[in-house]
């Protein structure tokens, strides 16, 4: 009769080189991902139009490409550290 446990264990270590894979795998680097302003609304919860007013107050520093605004992952987080909450300032 064969070891009812050998099944399991083959499965945990498995299971296990899979979290290893996971836990070494190297970040992403977001210092240059851009967004638009619409990636930047459903990330931050809020509609579109609430972000194009911070970007003409500045409170929000965003990059024109052709007729487009993309802004840096840093800036929107770092625009999202300074003002609570952008849904609800007024």
């Amino acid at each position: 009769m064969e070891n009812p446990f050998a099944l399991l264990e083959s499965r945990l270590s498995n299971i296990e080189n899979i979290l290893l894979d996971i836990k070494h795998k190297p970040k992403e680097d977001l210092s240059n991902k851009r967004y638009s302003i619409k990636q930047a609304s459903e990330i931050l919860g809020c509609i579109p139009l609430t972000i194009r007013n911070h970007i003409r107050q500045g409170t929000i520093k965003a990059e024109r490409l052709g007729r487009k605004y993309y802004i840096l992952h840093s800036e929107l987080f770092n625009s999202f550290d300074e003002v609570k909450s952008l849904k609800y300032k007024r």
